[in-house]
């Protein structure tokens, strides 16, 4: 299994397959904020733009596959999928496990030299409330389901990590 995702990952088809992914992902959200006026929160908004971190990895990684530039794109990957897990726990816990002393926060906070919601508020501005249950899709809610995507992008991330390892150790062996 190893082998192959070497080889797929110095393809550029599995680097568009990831970032179509990811679009996919984003139209989603959109639809649902802005056609079913779901007001996203501030961890779904935290959530988005790790997913444009995995979609930057992967925008890295279709430059050329085939060359040492996929190195690049593969830690990128997978600290955007583990930053992204890490926001989908937290969402789960506080939809999970209601506290008053357990809340996000009320306002997106970007970097000053970065503030994507100024920028783009109609995807990066949120004005709803991580407690509120949203919506669901066979009787699991977005939190729940951005916690299995992550996951899954955090184990396929590895596993093509690994995989670049085992194939440079053959390499090093000729």
């Amino acid at each position: 299994m190893l082998n192959f995702l070497n080889i797929c990952s110095k393809t550029r088809k599995s680097w568009v397959l990831l970032i179509f992914t990811v679009v996919i992902l984003e139209l989603i959200a959109l639809y649902l904020q802005h056609i079913v006026l779901i007001k996203p929160c501030v961890l779904c908004i935290y959530q988005r733009c790790a997913l444009c971190g995995i979609g930057i990895a992967g925008l890295i990684g279709t430059i050329a596959p085939f060359t040492p530039l996929r190195f690049f794109s593969i830690p990128i990957w997978i600290y955007s999928a583990w930053k992204g897990l890490l926001l989908a726990k937290e969402y789960t816990d506080i939809q999970l496990h209601p506290s008053p002393f357990f809340m996000c926060d009320l306002f997106v906070q970007f970097p000053h030299w970065l503030p994507l919601n100024k920028w783009w508020p109609s995807m990066f501005d949120a004005d709803g409330d991580c407690a509120e249950y949203k919506w669901y899709f066979l009787s699991l809610e977005i939190s729940q389901w951005m916690l299995i995507i992550f996951a899954n992008y955090l184990i396929i991330a590895i596993l093509v990590s690994l995989s670049q390892i085992i194939d440079l150790k053959k390499w090093n062996n000729k």
